[in-house]
């Protein structure tokens, strides 16, 4: 069975119904006549519009942001794991040298 679709509606049909409803056309006629499923659709892309700009209607990339090959995702994360496995390994060798001076000790 093939999975339902929701239309996609392009920047400038969104900006032409933003603009519209905006001058003071009532949401609920203009939602009908434009084919939107819900006047609240318009409601949302007329916030966006507030607050972002004409960028808060165009399009978003889906999924995860492409990083390049070779650079971490998140730097401080990767220096915050080298401290902490620096720390390990400076524990460790401690405790050898304290192990190894204890067997000398036995030896003796």
């Amino acid at each position: 069975m093939a999975k339902p679709t929701r239309p996609v509606f392009s920047f400038e049909f969104k900006l032409d119904a933003v603009q519209r409803y905006r001058a003071g056309q009532p949401k609920v006629a203009l939602a009908k006549e434009l084919g939107l499923s819900s006047p609240l659709m318009l409601e949302k892309w007329a916030r966006q519009y507030r607050t972002e700009g004409e960028d808060g209607l165009r399009p978003k990339p889906k999924g995860r942001p492409k990083t390049k090959p070779g650079t971490a995702r998140n730097p401080e994360s990767e220096v915050e794991r080298l401290r902490r496995e620096n720390e390990r390994l400076r524990a460790e060798v401690a405790f050898l040298g304290k192990v190894q001076a204890l067997r000398d000790e036995e030896q003796r």
